[in-house]
């Protein structure tokens, strides 16, 4: 009977934390990440499969950014490829001082943000932020995804892809960082994901 109850203890554990939002954490009391991702066309790049889904890389992306919030999806179209979205942060978009007075959530996979007085411009909070769909290039890539959360600073390099699933429905990703609103998110194939201190 003890074993029983310990099991369900544990499973409702999980669900809670796999189903409560986790935006908006922790500020990584003071770190930063500088400079905004670094991209370079792929011009005639080979199709990748994984699972019903063909991936075609559009560019190379590698960013040392900051995680302003991430949301997890299981039901969606995206959800068996991209399982997870980060909200992501460079500049001083990345900085305590700004962040402390943004609000940011997900939603649908998109990423918000609200401010009553903007600490930046605009247009900076705009182009130093996004919302970038995470497809892990493998296992590894995967468990590494799973124990990211919102505050950490985080190198990663992949390839933006567009996506195709075998019934002919399909998703392209932004290729620019100044673009907002749907159809304005990343589609990240992540090849290499490293927490930074």
């Amino acid at each position: 009977m003890r074993f029983w109850l310990a099991l369900l203890i544990l499973l409702c554990a999980w669900a809670a934390y796999a189903f409560w939002p986790h935006g908006g954490g922790s500020l990584a009391h003071g770190k930063s990440a500088v400079g905004a991702p670094e991209q370079h066309a792929i011009a005639h790049g080979h199709p990748l499969s994984i699972g019903h889904f063909t991936l075609q890389p559009r560019a190379s992306i590698a960013m040392t950014v900051r995680v302003l919030s991430r949301e997890d999806y299981q039901l969606d179209e995206l959800a068996p490829l991209a399982p997870t979205d980060f909200a992501l942060g460079w500049g001083r978009m990345a900085e305590d001082k700004v962040l402390g007075k943004i609000r940011i959530s997900q939603s649908n996979r998109l990423y918000y943000w609200y401010a009553d007085d903007y600490p930046i411009p605009r247009k900076e909070i705009e182009s130093s932020s996004a919302n970038m769909h995470m497809v892990p290039a493998n296992d590894d890539m995967a468990t590494k995804l799973r124990d990211v959360r919102p505050g950490d600073i985080v190198h990663v390099e992949g390839q933006l892809v567009d996506v195709r699933r075998d019934d002919g429905w399909h998703l392209a990703t932004s290729l620019a960082r100044d673009d907002d609103g749907p159809g304005a998110s990343e589609i990240v194939l992540i090849e290499r994901l490293d927490e930074r201190q």
